[in-house]
């Protein structure tokens, strides 16, 4: 049996079982996606503020993300908090994404908020509102619109790490190719097949995400 006959075998006889990983994949990034979103604009407006000590632990938090791997992050919070918490992998697994991606999306929404125009910020004032009802109807709107394109690809970003929480057991994408490859003792058609789905994946959101870039450029 040829090498392409045999990948054809397994990418097809292991639907179901990657369907059930590719929906614990969604369910796992959606949800790590949404916490990091609150957490990086939490941060964002910490790191704007005129407070030195909300803009260091803004600091703090960014330089330790990026200053240690995902994988290590994961796996300390994973363990750290089914101990503590005794919470569901599922959740410490977002809690691991969502730490993760949230200082990009903190530095993507603060470089958004600050490419503003300080006129917005008067024209706030003026109009008598103050500086958090300015900053939530004036310029979030507008850092928001200006963020799609990068929000965009960190959220592509974000679902291929997702891949990472395997490594705590769970049977999402990755998590299902490796079981599949290690019970068959044959990874590399698994491990190709699971490469296809992720690469739909990500064509699928780069086309939603270039749909709503104009459709924001046409209304503007």
């Amino acid at each position: 049996m040829s090498a392409i006959t045999h990948f054809i075998e397994v990418f097809t006889g292991s639907f179901d079982l990657f369907l059930k990983g590719l929906w614990l994949t969604f369910e796992l990034s959606a949800a790590s996606l949404l916490i990091a979103f609150v957490i990086g604009l939490f941060f964002a407006i910490l790191k704007i503020s005129n407070i030195k000590i909300l803009q260091w632990i803004a600091d703090a938090y960014i330089w330790v993300v990026r200053g240690t791997p995902l994988i290590v992050q994961i796996f300390v919070l994973y363990y750290g908090l089914a101990e503590i918490f005794l919470i569901p992998m599922f959740w410490a697994g977002a809690a691991g994404l969502a730490f993760h991606s949230g200082a990009y999306i903190a530095e993507i929404i603060r470089g958004a908020i600050q490419s503003i125009e300080k006129g917005q910020r008067e024209a706030g004032r003026t109009l008598g509102m103050t500086s958090g009802l300015t900053m939530r109807r004036i310029i979030l709107p507008q850092a928001f619109r200006r963020a799609v394109p990068s929000l965009g690809n960190q959220f592509i970003i974000g679902i291929k790490d997702s891949s990472l929480v395997s490594f705590i057991g769970m049977q999402e994408l990755f998590g299902v190719a490796s079981t599949m490859g290690a019970n068959n003792f044959d990874y590399l058609p698994y491990y190709l097949t699971v490469a296809i789905y992720y690469l739909f994946i990500v064509l699928i959101l780069t086309l939603l995400v270039n749909m709503l870039e104009k459709k924001l450029a046409q209304s503007d």
